[in-house]
């Protein structure tokens, strides 16, 4: 899944990004609300971690410009103001959690999943399981016919984006979208390198193949 933060102090900034992508996010980050605004509007996020405070355009007026687009990614607030008239006015712009500085990574990455399971309506399972290959999103276990897997967390992230779509192509496109982020430059074969590195560890040794290739399309899990 694709996440777009935007925050202008780079200790904060560095922080989220690296915390979220250790848990498998593809994550774009932006220092200002002109460049934050201009991804919000032109790329598909799952989700925004937007800061109040922001220079060239405030995270408020980034929210309503966004909605006033109908673009609909969920938006978690992040604001040093407490007080419930800020919260008040961090919703009615548009956002949809509202988050108080300084605040807890743990608590962070929880609401930005609860923000995700609401845009999509469903109940966020657990575990994933298709045939013998099982993964687990808490314990980020994942295990073939019962043997451990070891990934690293791209790989799990491409291997959860796989198993989520079970039996369904999914494009280089896609996964580019919601495994990498903008920085990527999309003529490069780092997809299919990592679906590489991927068949090695949940594949190769296995009698059958989980991971297959539908040629000039992408790859399917089934």
């Amino acid at each position: 899944m694709r996440l777009l933060v935007i925050e202008d102090d780079r200790t904060i900034a560095s922080f989220l990004v690296k915390g979220l992508q250790e848990a498998g996010f593809a994550v774009d980050h932006a220092e200002d609300g002109r460049k934050g605004l201009a991804l919000a509007v032109t790329e598909p996020y799952d989700a925004a971690v937007v800061d109040v405070m922001l220079p060239g355009l405030d995270g408020l007026s980034l929210i309503e410009e966004v909605r006033r687009r109908r673009v609909r990614t969920p938006v978690l607030i992040l604001s040093a103001r407490h007080t419930v008239d800020d919260r008040v006015r961090g919703l009615q712009a548009g956002g949809d959690d509202y988050l108080v500085k300084p605040f807890a990574f743990s608590e962070l990455l929880a609401r930005v999943q609860a923000l995700i399971r609401r845009a999509t309506g469903e109940t966020e399972p657990t575990r994933l399981v298709v045939g013998d290959l099982t993964l687990d999103l808490l314990s980020r276990r994942v295990e073939r016919e019962g043997t451990p897997v070891e990934l690293r967390p791209r790989e799990f992230a491409l291997l959860e984006y796989l198993m989520r779509n079970a039996g369904r192509v999914v494009s280089k496109t896609m996964i580019m979208e919601h495994i990498f982020d903008y920085s990527f430059d999309p003529r490069t074969n780092i997809v299919d390198v990592l679906v590489f590195r991927l068949r090695e560890k949940i594949d190769r040794t296995f009698e059958s193949k989980v991971i297959h290739t539908v040629r000039g399309i992408g790859y399917v899990l089934k």
